[in-house]
């Protein structure tokens, strides 16, 4: 077996630190590869690699421009996955509404962009009375905010985003309080499915918001949404974490996660050596 080096690129973030991309890296080495853990904005000779695989960039939203470039960079002097085309394309949430326009069940959503004054009139036209007002760019929930559409504090947290970036506002969706179900695909096959569920009077799933964690079985409802999902994605996704919640009785997508997702590889007894199967298939032959 040829032996290659691999680059899994994280943030640097003291205040965690992804486990998952040491494990990978160590599984990796396993199978005599050289892999390294490395900080996607640290002065890296990137050519030195003949795999850099995005993994946990999870500050990369406020850097965005600088994130870009790397990418597009780190695609010329190596390979990197999911590539530059993908990326570009799910790191504004308005795919959503490409998602949509294809027939894959998604929530209304209304895309506000930066610096609009109207911002308040823009959601009160829409006629939802909850909504969910969002970052067009973001994740982890970090500046999302859920309330009454005319409410004087959701109106102001919109009006304070739009100045940053474009915003999504949506309708609040009550299937969220039972979960949301999050496949993961490596390779255009499901390896396993979590339903994250928010802590009690939340709305937010994330184990940072008290969310808690649990292994689910997909439905064939929910492999279908995803299917349908991906196969609007541009060519080249390697992998992906497609979050759904259950909508007026149909799976919808809430978020297709083609960049840094969190892969809950602790979820499932077998999910981190499918996942290192899938980097090992990335390698270009020597």
């Amino acid at each position: 077996m040829t032996s290659h080096r691999i680059a899994l690129c994280t943030w640097s973030d003291p205040a965690y630190v992804d486990p998952e991309p040491p494990l990978v890296a160590e599984q990796l080495t396993a199978r005599g590869h050289r892999a390294d853990v490395v900080v996607w904005h640290d002065d890296v000779d990137w050519s030195a690699y003949d795999l850099v695989v995005i993994r946990s960039t999870w500050d990369y939203f406020e850097r965005l421009e600088e994130f870009l470039a790397w990418v597009d960079r780190v695609d010329v002097e190596s390979r990197i996955v999911n590539p530059p085309a993908v990326v570009r394309w799910n790191v504004h949430k308005g795919y959503l509404a490409e998602l949509g326009a294809a027939g894959v069940p998604v929530l209304p959503m209304l895309v506000v962009p930066r610096g609009a004054a109207d911002i308040d009139a823009r959601i009160a036209a829409t006629g939802w009375e909850q909504v969910v007002v969002k970052p067009a760019v973001d994740g982890g929930a970090r500046k999302a905010a859920r309330g009454e559409a005319t409410s004087p504090a959701l109106v102001e947290h919109a009006r304070v985003v739009v100045e940053l970036g474009d915003v999504v506002v949506q309708p609040y969706a009550p299937g969220i309080e039972d979960g949301e179900v999050s496949l993961f695909v490596f390779g255009g096959e499901v390896s396993h499915a979590v339903r994250k569920v928010p802590a009690d009077g939340d709305y937010r799933v994330q184990a940072h918001h008290g969310g808690a964690e649990h292994p689910h079985t997909a439905t064939e409802a929910e492999l279908a949404t995803a299917r349908a999902a991906l196969a609007v994605a541009p060519d080249g996704v390697t992998y992906a974490r497609v979050d759904l919640v259950e909508h007026e009785g149909v799976p919808t997508v809430m978020e297709l996660e083609l960049i840094e997702p969190d892969l809950f590889l602790r979820m499932d007894a077998g999910a981190l050596d499918r996942y290192v199967d899938l980097v090992e298939a990335q390698l270009r032959p020597a």
